[in-house]
Order: C-alpha cells, then structure tokens, then sequence
C-alpha cells in the first residue's frame, strides 16, 4: 500500500463511522459471539477466549471459538468456576487451533479460572492494576495477563496466547478485548464502565498497520507496541475521548471491495 500524502478528515471517517458502525456488518468477526451473553461475567469470559484466539483466517477462528464455548455451555463462567483444571486439560487435549494448542487454551482457561477464584471476576483483576492517572490501559493489561499466566509456571511464549505489554507487543487481541468490553455502541457490547474509553489503545494487526501507516500516523517499520501508540496518539488527535471509535469500522476495509484505504483520504495524492 503506497504512501498517501494526506490522512482521511475527521468528517470523512465519521461518515464511515455512522453507515458501517452496525452489527449487521460484524459477521464475520468473533465479536459476534459476545452478543449472546448477557451477564457481564460470561460476556468478560467469552470475550477474552474470542480475542485470544483472533488470529488466522476468521473462518476457521470462527468454527475454533465455536468449539470452545459449546464445550463451555451456557455460562462459561460458571463452567469454569465448577471445573478442575484437570478436567479442563481432558476436555481441550484434541484442541489445535494454528498454533494454539490444547494445552495452551487449557492452561489459560486455568488462569481465567483462578483469576475469579481470587478477584471475582477479571474486570476486578484489571481495575487492581488501573489508575485514571496512567495514560493508557497497558498497566492495567499487564496486571491482568501476568494474573492470567501465573498457573502456567513458566514464561510465554512469542506465540502464546498471553502475550504483554510489558515485552513490547501490540497485543492487539488483548486491546481487541479490551474494546469489546469497556465501549458501548451499536457494536461493541461494553459493560466495564470503570474503564475510561480514552485510555484504549487501537487493536493494531498487520491490516490496521498498514492502513496508517499508509496515512502516516507511524513511521515504525513493523506493528509492535510502539507503533500502536503512535496510531493511537494519532486517532487521539480526532477523537480524545475515545481514540478506537473508528477501529470496527476500519477493519471493514479488509472485507468490503467498495472500500479502501486511499479512497477515503482527503485528497490524498499516491
């Protein structure tokens, strides 16, 4: 994707914002699971395991999340509140999703287990580690993660599903999470009102990497922490209340061939 000289006018993404900001277009996305859970322990649950798993082809994440819930029933959490982390390895053994697997998923569902067992629930994990002074909710991250992996009794790994902040990663299915759950509209779900929208940082894959920089709102050469801050500083500047206002509607250039991301530049030149 060329350079363009220009980035897209406010207006011009709010536009995208009010036509494309509908759960008639999330499918296909993993979000879409989290608009059967009404309760926010379940919702905070399937949301964490959805994002975890956010990573290849969204038609096999989508027949991969399916499988993991089914086998969860109609209250993850409560599933895992009842269940021994033996029976958790048991039930996931046969489970591969690219290169997760089922060990990995048993030992983080583990980790959200024990994460409840000693905080009630992982939002109240995350708001141990929280400050309204911290400038973004990577802190706050880093508290939930390193909680999450304490069972697993060793370091993650590159392509784990715990990665932090604290290493550098953009961890975007983390902030993918953390998106879900703390904004509300009419596709992101919320229910952690403690949470400030403001200090949300953008969800930065190699799609979302390439689209700003593309507009030059990084000049990093590969789409790791810095860079995310750097987009998100950037969407900040339009937006500083809530600087991933318009993440959902610009994943949907990936999908829709109507869009793209110079055609929504104003008047940017190649």
């Amino acid at each position: 994707m060329k350079r363009i000289k220009r980035s897209p006018a406010k207006e011009t993404l709010e536009n995208l914002y009010q036509w494309y900001n509908s759960r008639r277009w999330v499918h296909p996305d993993p979000l879409e699971f989290l608009y059967h859970y009404d309760t926010i322990e379940d919702r905070e649950i399937v949301a964490f395991i959805a994002s975890s798993l956010a990573y290849g082809r969204v038609t096999q994440i989508l027949v991969s999340v399916g499988r993991v819930l089914d086998s969860l029933g109609c209250s993850p959490a409560r599933f895992l509140d009842e269940s021994l982390p033996e029976q958790l390895i048991s039930r996931f053994d046969a489970f591969v999703h690219r290169f997760t697997t089922g060990s990995d998923l048993a030992l983080m569902l583990t980790g959200l287990k024990r994460v409840r067992e000693r905080f009630g629930s992982l939002q109240h994990c995350f708001l141990s580690g929280y400050s309204r002074s911290d400038d973004t909710v990577n802190p706050a991250l880093s508290v939930l993660i390193s909680e999450i992996g304490k069972p697993s009794g060793r370091r993650c790994r590159p392509n784990s599903l715990l990665p932090s902040p604290d290493r550098g990663s953009a961890c975007k299915r983390h902030h993918l999470f953390l998106r879900w759950m703390v904004r509300h509209d009419a596709v992101d779900p919320g229910g952690w009102d403690a949470v400030c929208p403001s200090k949300l940082i953008v969800p930065l894959d190699t799609h979302m990497y390439r689209i700003c920089s593309c507009w030059g709102f990084t000049e990093r050469k590969s789409s790791g922490g810095a860079a995310a801050l750097d987009v998100t500083r950037a969407f900040r500047q339009m937006t500083p209340e809530d600087p991933v206002r318009y993440d959902f509607v610009l994943t949907r250039l990936g999908i829709r061939k109507d869009l793209d991301a110079r055609s929504i530049s104003a008047g940017g030149e190649s």
